[in-house]
């Protein structure tokens, strides 16, 4: 008799990332090889020399809260991982936010160390103020992460994140009236070179659940979860719900598509505009103005907050009446003054060219 369902169906998702990552460290290795090989057939006079060193196999860490999402991704990353070329690790953030923070981390490091996962690790975060809670929860634990991986050289990380996640991720965008990418939601790859790997995007929340239940592996459900003060609290059991109610069942899977229809469109636009930025700028380098009235204003919006981030304006801090103002300046002009941004950056229009400069 085969696994259960739910067990089947996490395992299943986790084999798909792994193959994945095999494939691109593969192709990595034959690139660095050929670069290699050049290069010492270059310093030999053109005689060849010998291939280099296969690397190890590569590494994978699960970002393991001990919540039901992610202790489902170390078990199916801890069963497949032994099936193929691949390294398996764990790490657990402690936010220290919570009394007791530090127990429970260590706990979840005794569980990953069970599954036989290696190198495992529990690392202390402090978490700041900028941007609110969650949000600066978000940015400690990312930054962890992201230390914990350069540290042993991890090819990936997986993240626990469902479909309900991106379903609520596609809301709370929603909310923010931040545009086509805000609606994206969450990629399946994500961060330096596709660091972060999100292998559960199709499965939903009770399917992560029942395989914890099935496999008798204990979970901490986090009170943060369920407190009100936080909003993606309110939207999972209040929002969501209410939604649900009045348009009936299937909600989740329709935002879920949304996200991945309206990541197909942004990325497309991301193209285009890319390609248009190089068409509207001067000798000097400069934005003509003119240029930039005849594209369609999502491409035209999408060159200016390129072109303000790349002065220094931060991304995190940069919503789209920012980028509104800014676009005035070329759609709507009555002479205005400059436009102050994020970041100590300024917009302003002189001579048909739009000057972006950081103060």
């Amino acid at each position: 008799m085969g696994p259960h369902p739910a067990v089947a169906a996490i395992r299943l998702a986790v084999r798909r990332v792994l193959h994945d990552v095999v494939t691109d460290h593969q192709r990595h290795i034959e690139q660095a090889g050929h670069a290699e090989l050049a290069e010492a057939g270059a310093g030999a006079g053109g005689r060849g020399g010998a291939l280099p060193e296969r690397p190890d196999t590569p590494l994978v860490l699960v970002a393991c809260s001990g919540g039901a999402d992610s202790m489902a991704l170390a078990s199916a990353l801890a069963f497949e991982s032994r099936k193929l070329p691949v390294r398996a690790g764990g790490i657990t953030v402690d936010h220290n936010l919570q009394p007791g923070s530090g127990l429970r981390a260590a706990e979840v490091v005794a569980r990953l160390t069970e599954m036989r996962l290696d190198p495992v690790e529990a690392v202390a975060v402090h978490v700041g103020r900028d941007g609110g809670p969650e949000a600066a929860a978000r940015d400690a634990r990312y930054a962890a992460l992201d230390a914990a991986a350069e540290r042993h050289g991890a090819a990936a990380v997986l993240l626990g994140h469902t479909r309900d996640d991106q379903a609520e991720t596609v809301l709370l965008g929603l909310a923010r009236g931040s545009g086509i990418r805000s609606l994206s939601g969450m990629a399946a790859a994500s961060g330096p070179a596709g660091r972060y790997r999100r292998p559960f995007l199709q499965l939903d929340r009770q399917t992560a659940r029942k395989a914890c239940l099935v496999q008798s592996l204990p979970v901490w459900d986090d009170p943060h979860n369920i407190d009100p003060a936080y909003t993606r609290s309110r939207l999972r059991h209040e929002g969501l719900p209410a939604l649900e109610k009045a348009l009936g069942k299937g909600v989740v899977e329709a935002l879920a598509r949304t996200a991945q229809l309206s990541r197909d469109d942004a990325d497309a636009l991301d193209t285009w505009a890319a390609d248009a930025a190089r068409s509207v700028r001067d000798d000097d380098g400069r934005l003509e103005c003119a240029k930039l009235a005849v594209l369609p204003p999502a491409v035209r919006r999408r060159v200016l907050r390129r072109a303000v981030i790349d002065t220094g304006a931060p991304a995190g801090s940069l919503f789209a009446r920012h980028i509104e103002e800014v676009d005035r300046l070329i759609t709507g002009w009555r002479g205005q003054g400059a436009i102050n941004l994020p970041g100590r950056v300024e917009v302003l229009r002189q001579g048909g060219r739009l000057v972006i400069r950081q103060s």
